[in-house]
């Protein structure tokens, strides 16, 4: 009677084997089709993120708005002021353009006096790391 649970035992076992080898997992191939202006929209992000430098500067804010909006008024602040740097920043759902890269506020000040004749709404900001 032992001898034969053993066999029983040692039956099962080589089966269990024997069918755990015969077994695979399943095997499927998926394939993600997206839309190409994904790839697009974040490569643009990534343009626009890896041009901010945040830094302990003053700068100017002269647009807040859309993406077109920003891109337009960034391009007109280059044609009026080339000397001053600027940036496009995302900050949901806002694009904003930041001009200048001033050391002191008064610094930035001055250049508020020229740059209020074109652009009325300007936000002097310090941004935080």
């Amino acid at each position: 009677m032992r001898i034969s649970t053993i066999n029983t035992r040692l039956i099962y076992s080589f089966l269990i084997c024997l069918i755990t080898q015969i077994l695979t997992a399943q095997q499927q191939n998926t394939n993600l089709k997206q839309d190409p202006r994904f790839e697009q929209l974040l490569a643009e992000k990534q343009k626009i993120n890896s041009s901010i430098i945040v830094n302990e500067r003053y700068k100017i804010q002269v647009f807040s708005g859309s993406s077109d909006g920003a891109r337009k008024a960034l391009y007109n602040c280059k044609q009026e002021f080339p000397t001053l740097d600027g940036t496009i920043v995302f900050n949901t759902p806002n694009y904003k353009v930041w001009i200048g890269n001033f050391r002191t506020r008064i610094e930035a000040e001055r250049n508020m006096v020229e740059l209020k004749k074109k652009y009325p709404n300007l936000l002097l900001i310090k941004p935080q790391k």
